[in-house]
């Protein structure tokens, strides 16, 4: 619920909301599919266009750093002050580049590159005043240590000249971000459970913070002794607050906001809320942070963000970019190709020696959960009885009665699993990934389990190459977590070549 106080005249209140949000319908029908399609793709564009606005503002302290030199030397031409060096203009931008780089890496050191910013920019201002103390000094030091023409007025004028443009830059890009988030390019619609010094303190640090890429619209939480406060932006003019809303925070509550980010600000939540709000945004299509607290297991797939001292965990589903998923589907196709191509009279030889050992087809067809939970249908070669039941959990050790002999060295030697380069030409697994399961199995997983299915599945990995594999695959959730975490280009190359290697040693 959002309304100003009578005590602030001419406050506005930003952005609109409902005004009553436990009003809001809970149950109705929506595509899954169709949103997280549509929401993965605003996350990647915001995800993109961040990155754009952390690089805009690193070149654009070192343009303005370069500037700044160039003034000095100017101003120092201008005022003919002292014996007057004179450098060639080539000479003066190179120096002048030199310095706006070191100024630069000179920011980073003193944490300049943050995201979210300090209440009332003070510290920001303070990082710049650092930065610029630091060249001051080096620049002494060069001018009286070091035998070069370097006349200490230009450094003294720069001195002050940098910091001057490098704050005012820093104001103009500022103003720059708030207008993205202001037309929606670059900020998501957030909702903050839990009001308090927690709350509010998390709703400040999000408004005064645009490149967060984080707009609060709503704060609710269920304590009654909260609802109705107002929480308040922290600057020199308090343009934003909004009131604390009646819950409990529902998936329809938050489409009708628009929200597609929950952050959980209360330290001493249940076990039992966390999970009924984590389940509620994940039904909505958003995602979740929250303050760490102890209700929360270590063996999540966590990543974890300071904020001006507040410290927020997120569920961490990805951390490659697209340049990573483009080039490993370039790599799919190749080497499933050239595979196809050097292993095609085997794959034939194999399919027919299937035939003639036992009834029934060569391949073994089974629908499995791919990607965001999209089933498909999986090939294999078959290795046991076609009487087999078609949907049971997967056989643990060679001696199973539904094995046939052949079978039993198929699987043994992974060949089995070939056929699934099909599935990797028509995009529905990876060479590399979690292995995909059986639709009856997912719809027992956890909420833990689930993360197996942020990430294309794929034909081996690092649970198909361990001893667990012996065991169910959602029972040995800590491998597919960490490959996800950690995975990359060439921690799949070493996955290929660990099987590889664990394929002969089982010849």
């Amino acid at each position: 619920m959002v309304s100003s106080p009578s005590s602030l005249h001419g406050v506005v209140a930003e952005p609109e909301i409902p005004s009553r949000l436990s009003n809001l319908p809970t149950g109705s029908t929506f595509d899954v599919t169709a949103r997280e399609s549509s929401f993965d793709s605003r996350k990647t564009l915001l995800r993109r266009l961040l990155r754009a606005i952390a690089g805009i503002d690193v070149e654009a302290d070192f343009l303005a750093a370069t500037l700044g030199v160039l003034l000095a030397n100017s101003l120092y031409c201008a005022l003919q002050v002292g014996r007057l060096a004179r450098y060639s203009t080539s000479e003066v931008a190179i120096a002048a580049a030199l310095v706006g780089l070191l100024y630069v890496l000179m920011l980073k050191a003193n944490g300049a590159y943050t995201r979210a910013m300090s209440l009332l920019r003070v510290r920001e201002t303070e990082r710049v005043i650092a930065a610029s103390f630091q060249l001051l000094l080096v620049g002494l030091a060069v001018s009286f240590c070091i035998d070069l023409p370097i006349s200490r007025f230009v450094v003294l004028f720069s001195a002050v000249a940098v910091p001057s443009l490098v704050l005012t830059e820093k104001h103009i890009l500022e103003k720059l971000v708030l207008s993205l988030n202001a037309h929606g390019y670059a900020a998501r619609k957030t909702v903050i459970y839990g009001g308090g010094l927690c709350g509010s303190r998390t709703f400040a640090v999000l408004t005064r913070s645009p490149k967060l890429g984080l707009d609060p619209v709503a704060v609710v939480d269920d304590d009654p002794y909260e609802i109705g406060k107002s929480v308040r932006e922290s600057a020199y003019t308090a343009s934003r607050w909004l009131n604390v809303a009646p819950g409990p925070l529902t998936a329809g509550m938050l489409r009708e906001l628009g929200a597609e980010a929950v952050i959980i600000s209360s330290p001493s939540i249940s076990a039992e809320r966390f999970e009924q709000v984590s389940v509620e945004a994940a039904l909505a299509g958003a995602t979740l942070s929250f303050v760490p607290h102890d209700t929360i297991t270590s063996d999540r797939a966590l990543s974890y963000w300071d904020a001006d001292g507040l410290i927020f965990a997120s569920i961490d589903e990805q951390r490659t970019g697209s340049i990573y998923e483009f080039a490993k589907r370039i790599f799919d196709l190749v080497f499933t190709l050239l595979i196809l191509l050097v292993l095609s009279p085997a794959l034939f030889a194999i399919g027919l020696v299937i035939r003639w050992t036992s009834d029934g087809g060569a391949l073994f067809v089974q629908e499995r959960v791919g990607k965001n939970g999209k089933l498909f249908k999986m090939y294999k070669f078959r290795t046991m009885y076609a009487n087999a039941p078609k949907y049971e959990h997967s056989p643990v050790s060679a001696s199973d009665p539904r094995i046939t002999r052949l079978g039993a060295f198929l699987r043994r030697t992974s060949l089995d699993e070939l056929p699934q380069l099909l599935n990797v030409l028509r995009g529905q697994m990876s060479l590399v990934g979690p292995r995909p399961e059986m639709p009856f199995i997912v719809k027992g997983y956890t909420e833990l389990q689930r993360q197996r299915l942020w990430v294309k599945p794929g034909i081996t990995g690092l649970w198909q190459i361990s001893a667990d594999r012996a065991r169910q695959i959602h029972e040995n959730i800590h491998y597919d977590l960490y490959y996800i975490r950690h995975r990359s280009f060439f921690m799949d190359l070493a996955i290929l070549l660990h099987t590889i290697a664990f394929a002969m040693h089982g010849i």
